[in-house]
C-alpha cells in the first residue's frame, strides 16, 4: 500500500479541476480525482497577503507516477507556482488500492 499516493492540488475553480483531472486520466497518471469546491486559501504571494476562493483536487496515483504527474500539473496548471503535494497512503481497502494500481500506467 505504501506505493499509493494522494496528491493535493489547488486550482482556481471546479471547471479547471475537472479539465485537469480528465487530462491526467487520459495520460493514465492518476486513477481518479476528487474535486472539493469552496476552499478558501489565505497565503502570502509576492509580498502581499491574498485571500482567494479555490477548489481542491485530490488525485490518487502510485509512487512511480508522481514525478511525471507533478511535471504535467505544472505544465497544465494556470498558476505560476501551483501547489502539488504528494502524501503516502499507509492503510486502505485492498480492493481499492489494487484498483488504483491497475488504473495508473507505470
Amino acid at each position: 500500500m505504501k506505493e499509493v499516493r494522494m496528491v493535493f492540488v489547488t486550482v482556481p475553480d471546479a471547471t479547471i479541476a475537472a479539465d485537469l483531472t480528465r487530462q491526467l486520466l487520459e495520460e493514465r497518471l492518476v486513477a481518479c480525482g476528487n474535486i472539493i469546491e469552496g476552499v478558501r486559501s489565505v497565503y502570502r504571494w509576492e509580498g502581499k497577503i491574498c485571500d482567494e476562493s479555490e477548489a481542491l483536487l485530490i488525485l490518487k496515483t502510485v509512487e512511480q507516477a508522481v514525478a511525471r504527474l507533478k511535471q504535467r500539473v505544472v505544465e497544465l496548471h494556470p498558476y505560476e507556482c501551483p501547489e502539488v503535494l504528494a502524501v503516502s497512503v499507509s492503510e486502505g481497502h485492498e480492493d481499492y488500492i489494487s484498483w488504483v494500481r491497475e488504473q495508473v500506467r507505470r
